[in-house]
């Protein structure tokens, strides 16, 4: 099954990624606008929606 990867030196880790509220599963959660955001894989679905959205291409499907 492919998985959703977070490519950290993409993500430029100084805002609330807004790819938390296109989840429609609410797989992606982040602990402060200074840390990278995380995915659930026990919630995520591998919709790719997130790697669509994401303006800096860090989230990435494999």
């Amino acid at each position: 099954m492919r998985k959703v990867v977070i490519e950290q030196n993409r993500c430029p880790q100084n805002h609330w990624c807004p790819i938390m509220k296109v989840c429609p599963v609410g797989a992606i959660s982040q602990n402060s606008p200074y840390s990278a955001p995380e995915i659930d894989e026990e919630k995520c679905t591998h919709c790719g929606k997130c790697t669509n959205y994401c303006a800096y291409g860090a989230f990435t499907m494999n």
